[in-house]
């Protein structure tokens, strides 16, 4: 669909979780963002509900625009799976989409907002966000790594803890490597 032959008089955006359709998000993604095209519904699931806010983009009943970003509130944010449908790209809705979710209550007051792109470098700087070698680090995981999986208890009883007590626990050597403690919370 071409904008000039459009009506975008009905196109809504939406914060609503209510109106989040799983599966339209993932053909979205399918047909829009090739960073996106294997990914799984419970995966996305998981994602939309760590994410605040969540934008869907609607013409009528068709989802054909979505981002999302994650954000302390104060300090950092970053944006995540901007996409535009491409039959509605070119008319603006990619920007009024990231304006979206600048301006939502969870990331108006955040001084620094991150986004990562491979090929829409120039649409970004036209809207405001500059180029940062400098702070980019990634960390790829095929398999999530188990909270302590590494840890052996070491010393008498189970390793249960009360308040105020230590334990100490090996970590692929001496019981001297870690120590973890329990304090009462005030």
């Amino acid at each position: 669909m071409n904008s000039t032959l459009r009506d975008d008089r009905y196109i809504q955006f939406s914060c609503d979780r209510a109106h989040i359709d799983l599966r339209q998000i993932l053909d979205l993604f399918q047909t829009a963002a090739f960073w996106a095209r294997d990914r799984r519904l419970e995966d996305l699931e998981i994602a939309i509900a760590n994410s605040d806010p969540v934008v869907t983009v609607w013409d009528g009943n068709h989802t054909v625009g979505f981002a999302r970003a994650t954000s302390d509130g104060v300090y950092r944010a970053t944006i995540w799976d901007v996409v535009i449908h491409p039959d509605y790209q070119g008319g603006g809705l990619g920007r009024k989409l990231v304006q979206t979710v600048l301006g939502h209550p969870k990331l108006c007051r955040v001084e620094r907002v991150y986004l990562m792109t491979s090929r829409q470098q120039k649409f970004y700087e036209r809207i405001g966000f500059e180029y940062n070698p400098t702070t980019t680090f990634v960390l790829s995981q095929s398999e999530p790594v188990p909270l302590f999986s590494h840890l052996e208890f070491c010393g008498e009883g189970d390793g249960t803890l009360g308040t105020g007590e230590v334990a100490e626990f090996r970590v692929g050597g001496d019981c001297q490597d870690f120590q973890a403690s329990v304090h009462q919370r005030q």
